[in-house]
């Protein structure tokens, strides 16, 4: 690093939000947590840095050290946290060769914003068109889902923004906290997001310059069994593929996933719309599903029998001479007579 950076001095929750409640104050104390007893966020949706980042990240805490504590919140009936905001910088801490990170344990969060901090402090630290699909998936699912209202996600990104910047005052009554301000972000949270922040989930399209259409897709990659959003984020499984395969039940979606990783065949979207049509008639099975990822023939309609004429009845009707369209034409109108005569005798 070229230039040192100066540690935010952020002490408590007055401190942040410069209030003069009693009650309050000391709740929120930065504290020294072990790393030791830090444990990921149950599910976490989004993957660690690497490479360059990684890099970046592991020199600038050997060099200033964690810069921005970390929130966490105690897991219930043990000695661990789990971690709600800082992931990355737990990682590279432990690479750094540090044992604790500063941090602020949060008091009764519940497991709606446990989440909202986790998709929050993401969509601050990277941009979403670089999020892979997995991770657009579950960002966009839990603005969907409307998991918690529009004041308390409210709330959340402004204690995000007021504890990267301590020293900046933020005003209450504006939505636009994602400003863009040069110099306005450190490196180990990164930059934030450019995207509009919305209340609503009907602006999903329009924050993520995203089609409707495009929207329903990553609602249901967000349904995708686990290790099949891992093939798709390293494009394993082609996108339009994996949203129709999601309408698969949940055993059926591991069966795919453990033939794939197993390597019998690769998935299109001929073979995931076939798979969809034996789900829906619910006759998909590890049988079936290997010879549609095989590539061998699976009938899923179907389909009008060969008929074959034997000689005798050939040579008694049609000369040695005629064409295949003149045979055609008799044979459909001996039909039609066959089978109007029929009707008529049935009225």
């Amino acid at each position: 690093m070229s230039k040192s950076l100066k540690k935010p001095k952020i002490k408590t929750y007055d401190d942040l939000f410069n209030t003069n409640d009693t009650e309050t104050a000391g709740k929120l104390a930065v504290q020294e947590l072990e790393i030791k007893n830090l444990v990921p966020f149950n599910g976490h949706p989004f993957y660690l840095y690497e490479n360059e980042r990684l890099d970046d990240m592991v020199e600038s805490i050997k060099t200033n050290g964690v810069l921005v504590p970390i929130l966490v919140r105690k897991k219930a009936d043990s000695h661990s946290f789990e971690i709600l905001a800082g992931h990355n910088r737990v990682n590279c801490s432990e690479i750094a060769g540090k044992t604790t990170v500063p941090g602020i344990v949060l008091e009764n969060i519940s497991d709606e914003e446990a989440i909202a901090y986790v998709i929050e402090t993401n969509l601050m630290q990277r941009s979403f068109a670089d999020m892979k699909h997995s991770e657009k998936a579950t960002v966009i699912a839990m603005h969907h889902a409307k998991m918690f209202s529009p004041g308390k996600r409210h709330d959340i990104i402004r204690l995000l923004h007021q504890m990267e910047n301590p020293d900046k005052k933020l005003d209450e009554n504006s939505d636009n906290l994602n400003n863009n301000e040069e110099n306005s972000t450190l490196p180990q949270v990164g930059e934030r997001s450019e995207e509009k922040l919305s209340h609503t989930d009907k602006k999903i399209a329009e924050m993520y310059s995203l089609s409707k259409n495009t929207v329903s897709r990553y609602l249901r990659i967000n349904q995708l069994y686990t290790p099949l959003k891992e093939m798709l984020d390293i494009g394993f499984v082609p996108f339009i593929p994996a949203v129709t395969v999601s309408f698969l039940i949940n055993k059926e979606q591991i069966m795919l996933a453990d033939y794939l990783d197993e390597g019998i065949g690769k998935l299109d979207m001929k073979k995931a719309e076939i798979m969809r049509e034996f789900s829906k008639k619910k006759t998909l099975n590890l049988k079936t599903m290997r010879e549609i990822l095989s590539g061998q023939a699976v009938q899923t309609k179907q389909t009008t029998p060969a008929i074959k004429v034997s000689n005798d009845v050939y040579s008694r009707y049609f000369s040695n001479g005629q064409s295949a369209e003149e045979i055609q034409n008799t044979v459909e109108e001996a039909l039609n007579f066959y089978f109007n005569h029929k009707a008529t005798e049935t009225e």
